[in-house]
């Protein structure tokens, strides 16, 4: 597959054979675009779930994470071979999942080592995950103009992180959103509820349908049949000028993902 499919099934939290049956069922409702990680512990899940579908694996999109404790010298290609034989394949896209906390690592110490894997036919494509502005212009500067094909960052309508995803647009770098649906927490938004009313649809499918029209990449999850159908669904909506507005002065709340370690945000 040669380009990213915005609505992918994020595979957090989908272990065991639970978590291949989930998998499976995504891709059977439509999904072509797996979201996995080092941390998730899932990657052996998701391979099974490949090596199950009937899907030729040239038309799904497979998405993993580079965990942090493999950002050493000599570290992050090893750690990536034992995700690509647990999926079954190289993947398509490999991204940081976090800068180095505290920098107790040098950022050149591990975009080097992941550039180094995509040249190695590792990953076709490479990016970045939670990186604030000032460490994506760092990361250009090391990797080169075009290389980082995606940003993954907490995104939704009740937390929109609008100067950085207005910055990775104005640069070419995709915009993942995760936590795109933000829990459900969007249910109970009053706005959210006169839109989905207007559309027969529910808050959750207007969040991705709002992400999606503004070229967004979104990764929903959901280890329930009726809601991962649900989400896929969004695919359809389409929403009027006047409902993006409305959505995008909705009252901001902070982000659910800030640790202590994490990057200094941009406001």
């Amino acid at each position: 597959m040669d380009h990213i499919p915005r609505l992918g099934f994020g595979t957090y939290g989908r272990t065991n054979q639970h978590g291949v049956e989930a998998i499976g069922f995504a891709l059977e409702t439509g999904y072509r675009h797996l979201d996995t990680a080092q941390s998730y512990n899932n990657e052996k899940e998701v391979g099974a779930a490949l090596a199950q579908c009937t899907i030729d694996r040239g038309d799904i999109w497979v998405t993993t994470k580079v965990d942090m404790a493999n950002f050493g010298i000599g570290k992050l290609i090893p750690s990536l071979e034992i995700s690509l034989e647990k999926l079954g394949g190289p993947v398509d896209l490999a991204l940081i999942h976090w800068p180095s906390p505290n920098n107790k690592i040098a950022l050149e110490v591990y975009l080097e080592q992941i550039l180094d894997a995509k040249s190695q036919g590792l990953t076709r494509h490479i990016g970045v995950s939670n990186f604030p502005i000032a460490m994506l212009k760092q990361a250009e500067k090391i990797l080169g103009k075009g290389e980082i094909l995606t940003n993954q960052l907490e995104l939704n309508p009740g937390f929109q992180n609008k100067t950085l995803a207005d910055f990775c647009q104005a640069s070419g770098i995709l915009v993942t959103c995760y936590q795109p649906i933000a829990q459900g927490r969007l249910d109970s938004n009053p706005d959210m509820q006169i839109i989905a009313t207007n559309h027969d649809a529910t808050p959750s499918q207007i969040a991705l349908a709002w992400e999606l029209a503004k070229g967004y990449s979104a990764i929903p999850t959901s280890s329930k049949k009726d809601r991962i159908q649900s989400n896929f669904d969004a695919l359809a909506l389409q929403l009027t000028d006047s409902e993006m507005e409305t959505i995008g002065a909705i009252q901001q709340e902070p982000r659910s993902i800030a640790p202590d370690w994490g990057p200094a945000w941009d406001e």
